[in-house]
């Protein structure tokens, strides 16, 4: 993760150096911007240290990499491990008709998601999405994966489970990762 303390050449040294002392083959980011990606790039080519995937935020609801980073990573051939494709549950059936008592959401203690973060539009918006889901015949959350898959860049996606069955449903998701072009306006339209 980008240490604002410490100078990006020196993060990229000691990615480095393990590299050459044989404790790693390659070498991985995360959360960096498009620029300072850029940057760690052009630092460990000149090092000839292998750099091969970058782990970043990404979902339906934060798309944010694609203002320049995924730009970058395909420019430099270098994939993206996408987390929270589910938008920490959001992107699932668990709140389609509001917020569960027992739900993450619902602990106000939890700094990523909770009650305050899930609108009435947002909700909306899970809701189209889902009726979108349903009419190519698959769970929100595994139409939410196929999506994140989608992105050329995108080389796997981290899912979160509490239950067997719940990465039952989302290795589904496989079953149908192709999107017409009209699904794909639909899901801008909704999203932005």
């Amino acid at each position: 993760r980008p240490d604002p303390e410490t100078p990006l050449e020196e993060t990229m040294a000691a990615l480095d150096h393990i590299v050459r002392q044989g404790k790693a083959l390659y070498v991985g980011i995360s959360n960096y911007n498009a620029e300072q990606t850029k940057q760690a790039v052009e630092i460990l080519e000149q090092q000839k240290t292998p750099f091969i995937i970058h782990q970043a935020a990404y979902s339906m609801l934060d798309r944010s990499i694609e203002s320049g980073l995924t730009d970058v990573l395909e420019e430099h051939g270098v994939g993206c491990i996408a987390y929270v494709p589910l938008a920490q549950g959001l992107l699932t059936n668990k709140y389609l008709n509001g917020i569960p008592k027992d739900s993450r959401a619902a602990k106000e203690y939890i700094p990523f998601l909770n009650s305050k973060a899930i609108s009435s539009d947002v909700l909306q918006k899970i809701k189209r999405l889902n009726d979108l889901a349903l009419s190519r015949g698959q769970s929100l959350a595994q139409m939410a994966l196929a999506w994140v898959l989608q992105e050329k860049t995108v080389v796997s996606a981290l899912i979160g489970a509490s239950r067997v069955s719940q990465i039952e449903e989302n290795v589904k998701a496989l079953q149908n990762l192709t999107f017409t072009e009209e699904e794909l306006k639909v899901i801008d339209d909704v999203l932005i």
